[in-house]
């Protein structure tokens, strides 16, 4: 096993406590110390955490071959730059930066310096998404809803950047042929932005991906549902379940007890009859944020592409610029 790698956490607000208190805990990580520009903030968190307070961004920068920048959407492009000139490999929360033009010039940055980029988009290590791996998923039809009640926190950007990127990244992953239209519309209800946003996203394979995101709702939703011939997905990352509903041969009989399936009956009739079954993938037992942050640890440490790579975060930046273009344009369709 590979020794720890240092690394030190910008920004100790809300979500960098969470980066600071895991990466100390982590094994595979050690954390050198915190950075934050809210000085009392920043020596109670590194006290919290048994680690240093750095009086300086530069200090710190000098100190790690590697940082975690979780600061203000606007703040990600200045601090990332100067962490890419301190030649450190980083890890960044989404959005990867406000502007895709700012995200292009921290990745040109980075291949110069030869650096890494990861970008925090949480979802792809969801227990839920995790189960899924190995099953050879073809989309044809994605629904998504996610809605959160409101908080103060996360309002500056609009809910596309602030919520809905998180799919726009699955999507993207998901579906593997270019995109042929975007189709959009939002509303800002409390804040100056959007609130609340649908986006109807349509693929050159034929892939049509119907996405909602709230943050004026009254309950909390995170689900994904994806359709494909024979089979429809159900996902649930706040409630960490997937169930998979295939349609089988009449005579089928399971040949792996490891992916027992449930009968939910047939359909069909004569020789087009076809079992219903019901699946319920296994759930990995993790944290998601802390295997983000040691998968980043094991990219940096063998050299290797993240998970979510800083292009990764680009695409979905890009995407999510289109789609607001299209908001402010409701007649614009193809790309």
């Amino acid at each position: 096993m590979p020794h720890p790698l240092d690394i030190g956490v910008v920004g100790v607000g809300h979500l960098g406590r969470l980066h600071a208190e895991l990466a100390d805990r982590s094994p595979e990580l050690n954390l050198v110390g915190v950075y934050d520009c809210d000085r009392d903030r920043c020596r109670a968190e590194a006290e919290r955490c048994h680690t240093r307070a750095f009086e300086t961004l530069a200090g710190l920068l000098a100190a790690v071959p590697a940082a975690s920048i979780v600061v203000p959407t606007e703040d990600h492009f200045s601090l990332a730059g100067t962490a890419l000139e301190q030649d450190c490999h980083l890890f960044i929360e989404k959005p990867i930066t406000a502007k895709s033009s700012q995200a292009r010039k921290l990745l040109e940055l980075a291949n110069q310096k030869n650096r890494l980029i990861q970008v925090g988009h949480i979802e792809r290590f969801n227990p839920a998404f995790l189960s899924l791996e190995g099953t050879d998923l073809q989309p044809m039809f994605i629904e998504a809803h996610r809605l959160c009640r409101f908080n103060p926190r996360g309002n500056d950007v609009s809910v596309i950047l602030d919520l809905m990127i998180h799919d726009l990244d699955l999507v993207l992953t998901l579906v593997d042929a270019p995109l042929h239209s975007v189709h959009a519309s939002g509303v800002g209800v409390v804040s100056p932005s959007d609130d609340i946003a649908n986006v109807r996203l349509e693929f050159t394979n034929g892939a049509v991906a119907n996405l909602t995101s709230s943050r004026i709702s009254a309950k909390d939703m995170r689900k994904m549902r994806i359709f494909e011939p024979n089979s429809y997905v159900s996902v649930d990352f706040l409630k960490h379940k997937t169930e998979i509903i295939e349609l089988a041969p009449q005579d089928f009989q399971e040949s792996d007890s490891s992916l027992a399936s449930i009968s939910l009956g047939s359909i069909g009739a004569g020789e087009q009859t076809k079992q219903v079954r019901m699946r319920l993938p296994e759930m990995p037992e993790v944290n998601s944020l802390l295997l983000e942050l040691e998968s980043f640890s094991r990219a940096v440490q063998t050299k290797t592409r993240p998970i979510v790579s800083g292009e990764d975060g680009l695409r979905a930046l890009e995407l999510a610029e289109i789609i607001l273009d299209r908001m402010r344009r409701p007649g614009a369709g193809n790309l």
